[in-house]
Formats: structure tokens, sequence, C-alpha cells
């Protein structure tokens, strides 16, 4: 029997152990440990339902041109459960200054991230200024100058957008849109690692405008919705998965000490003792693999080291209806941040952007705080966060609203990854590295990508992989303990 160890029970580590009870009960001579330290699986993908209300303490939905998480869903006979963006309604606002107070401007129509593929939405649009419009048509003259100047190498991308468009389109989308999935400094995220399919339109196109308008005149109008959720909330896909895991594979509230590498696979330490495993599957944040790592490889462990940034996130249900903005939400640009005192990172008008969140005349809401401001409140009580969430959403809503009916608070350290300039080439040399020690995969939003469809298919890519490459030898049974 092969024994393989999975290290944290997010949703990279549930999806790898699901996927490994899978190829159990088809008759494959594996079995699975999966180690958790806290008191529940999921990690930051937690739905909380009450009074009718379903609230998401993490990610709300996922990327539906990422297909992975949907098919993962269709699987475990969720396909009824997916529930598509409203796109007829989208809007995304900007909170601009203006008279001293914030006021909410709704980006142009037809916009992909700061790209927009209809001008003359973007000339009716007083989000941006009359130099910045004239930037953006500038740019489609420009196609053959932009191709010339694409470099070879990786670059910020802040470098990338202020080539096309300049400091005003960077400072008011192209830094929240990235910042609200990042939490990192435009200056130093790397274009290739978090904006890919634009540099492939460079390459291609020189005019990124000009690439997105021959998508666009290409694609069939009945496109997709943009985001994807599940109708009874994310936390569904989990609990649907740990149901068909075995329980004897689940050790809760289990922190893993160390890890060893041995001739035949790896030992791992708890405060139940130790355990020898044919394969190993880290599924911690990046972080907390490195430094169980950097005793074996201290070189892959400095390779893991990313700079990270926390998110603190407040949600409000209320039964009682009030008038909002269409649409889905609002970003606050860093200047504008200074400039009009809001602290908020993000804002989303959750019964708008998806059905099935909130009972009839309900209004559901959620406030995000990320950088500095997020690391100030990690220590702050629930009621101190909820108090100055709904405070901050009022100031640019320009609404008082009333007392919620039910609120919820949630701080993740550390939880963002911020992919620097390089960030593929590092993940290219790790991955020579980790392959050299054998029988040992990273997951995690750390390595090759954030989103819940990039950790779904990297989590049963490895746990297939660990499955048949450990075919090579099984670990003798008796030297492990069954519970932590």
């Amino acid at each position: 029997m092969k024994r393989i160890a999975i290290i944290g029970g997010g949703i990279a580590g549930v999806t790898a152990a699901w996927q490994l009870a899978r190829l159990a009960a088809a008759g494959a001579p594996v079995e699975a440990v999966l180690f958790e330290s806290s008191s529940r699986l999921g990690g930051i993908v937690e739905t909380v339902r009450q009074d009718g209300f379903t609230i998401e303490c993490g990610p709300d939905g996922w990327v539906t041109e990422k297909p992975w998480a949907s098919e993962l869903a269709e699987e475990l006979g969720l396909g009824d459960q997916l529930v598509p963006s409203n796109d007829a309604t989208r809007k995304t606002y900007v909170v601009s200054e203006a008279n001293g107070s914030p006021e909410l401007i709704a980006m142009p129509d037809r916009m992909r991230m700061m790209v927009p593929s209809d001008l003359d939405a973007l000339d009716g649009s007083p989000l941006f200024s009359a130099s910045a419009k004239a930037a953006y048509r500038a740019e489609i003259t420009r196609a053959d100058e932009l191709k010339r100047m694409a470099p070879d190498h990786d670059e910020s991308v802040a470098s990338f957008v202020l080539r096309h468009f300049g400091q005003e389109v960077l400072d008011k989308v192209g830094a929240p849109l990235l910042g609200g999935v990042f939490g990192g400094d435009v200056a130093t995220l790397s274009v290739r690692a978090v904006m890919a399919p634009f540099v492939e339109m460079e390459r291609k196109h020189g005019s990124l405008i000009l690439a997105l308008q021959s998508r666009t005149g290409s694609v069939s109008t009945t496109r997709p919705a943009i985001f994807t959720t599940l109708r009874d909330g994310l936390g569904t896909l989990i609990d649907t998965m740990v149901a068909a895991i075995p329980p004897s594979w689940i050790r809760l509230n289990c922190p893993v000490h160390s890890i060893a590498k041995q001739d035949r696979g790896w030992r791992i330490t708890t405060p139940a003792g130790e355990e020898d495993f044919t394969a190993l599957l880290l599924a911690t944040p990046s972080y907390v693999s490195a430094d169980l790592l950097r005793p074996t490889d201290s070189t892959a462990a400095a390779l893991m080291q990313l700079e990270t940034s926390s998110a603190v996130l407040a949600g409000f249900a209320f039964k009682s209806t009030f008038v909002l903005p269409a649409g889905f939400g609002f970003l606050v640009p860093a200047d504008n941040a200074r400039t009009s005192g809001s602290s908020l990172l993000a804002g989303t008008f959750v019964d708008q952007k998806f059905d099935h969140r909130v009972p009839s005349g309900g209004r559901l809401l959620r406030g995000f705080f990320g950088g500095a401001t997020a690391d100030a409140l990690l220590t702050s009580t629930d009621a101190e966060i909820a108090a100055l969430t709904l405070a901050e959403l009022e100031k640019v809503l320009g609404i008082t609203l009333p007392t919620p009916d039910v609120t919820i608070v949630r701080r993740w350290p550390r939880a963002l990854p911020q992919y620097d300039v390089g960030h593929l080439e590092r993940m290219a040399e790790l991955s020579t590295r980790v392959q050299s020690l054998g029988s040992l995969w990273l997951l995690g939003n750390g390595y090759r990508g954030v989103g819940l469809p990039d950790l779904i298919r990297d989590a049963r890519a490895a746990a297939r992989e660990s499955a048949l490459k450990s075919n090579e030898y099984a670990v003798a049974d008796g030297h492990h303990t069954q519970t932590c």
C-alpha cells in the first residue's frame, strides 16, 4: 500500500485528498493522510449560512474562463449548483475624490482589466481625463512601436501599463484591480506571472486595444459570465469533497513539526510521533512550506519565500432593503484612499453580483482591507473591524446603513502572495530542485496561480502523479501512528 502525506487542509489539500480517495475507490493501492493544524478544513474557503443569507468569508467565486473549478463541481454532482454572475448589470466603480468627499464613478463598459474594447464608451466616461483618453486612442496608432518595444525579459506590471497607457490608467484602474487580487505593489509585481494573456497580446499585436477588439469581434455574443459561484456557497465544494474522503485519512488539530527526506519517501513528525510516507504533498502557505523544507533543501526554501500581504474582510447581511448603485461593487485607488480618507481596498454588492445570496428584500455587502491597513487590523476585535468597515462603506456610498442582521469578520494573515518580477524563472528553478528531491509536490497559491481553479488544477494533477510515481515502492507497515 502506498501512503501519501498531505500537509495543509485548504482547498488544494482537500482537493488532493479527494482525488486520491477517488483513485483508491477505483482500486488503486493508495491511501493518504491529510494533516491540518486547525479544527476545520477549507482554509479561506468558508461559507456562513444564516437567516436565509449565504455569506462567503473568503473568495466568492472564480473566473469562469478557467474551467477546472466548474469541472470539479460537475464531477461532484454539483452541476445544478453552478451560478453565473449577473453580467447584464455588471458595473465596477472606482472611488474618486470630489469636493472633499468620495464619489463612485463607473468604469467604462467593455473593459478587460484596464484595456477597453469600446472607445466610444471610454469617451463617454467621466472616470478618465482627456489626456488619459487621448493616451488610450494613441495606443492603437503605436501598435508597431509597442511590438518592437516589448522586452524579452520579465518586467513589472507598472512598467507594462505605463508603456501602453500612462500613469493615470495605472493609478486609477491597473493598481487597484491587481491590488485586490494579489495585495501587491504594481511596481514589483511580475507582468508575465499575473498578466500573461496581455503579454501575449502585446507580442502578437503590439496594441492591447487592437488585440482585445480582434478577440471581441470573433467571439459569440453568448459569452459565458465573467464569474461563477455555487448556489449554496463555495463551502459546498469543500463539504462534498470531505464527505467522500475516508474519515481515517483526516487529522484535524494536528500540526506537522518537521519533515525529513528518507531513502524511500518522507518522514513526518507530529505531536503523535513519526510516520513514513511514500510521497509528500505540501499544501500549506508557501512560507510555511519553506520553513518545513529548509532543513532538507535551503535553496528550494529560499526560492519559496515570497512577499505576502494580509486581507481583512467584513460582511453585513440586512433583512431590509436600501438603494445601491447598480453593479458589482467598487475599488479604492491608493491616491484616492489618501485624499478621500477611505481605508477600504474594495467593496462588493454581493446580492447584485450573484443570485441566491439573500432572502427576498435582503441586502448583502462585503468590505475589504489590504496591505498595511489589513496588517494593522489583524489584532483588532471583530466589533472594531465591523464598526470601521460599516463607517467606511457609509462614507463611500454616501448613505446611512441600517443595523446589520448578520455580521461576519475574517482575518487572513499573509494570505496574498506577491509574484515579483522574475517569479516564473524562480518557479522553474524551484521545480527542478523539487523534482531532484523526488516524491514531493508543492501546492497552494504561492507558485502557479492564486485563483481557485488554479489550485484545483494543480492539486488534482499532483494527486494523480504522486499515486502513479509512488508505484516504485510502498512504505513498510509499522512505522506510523493513526491519530494526532
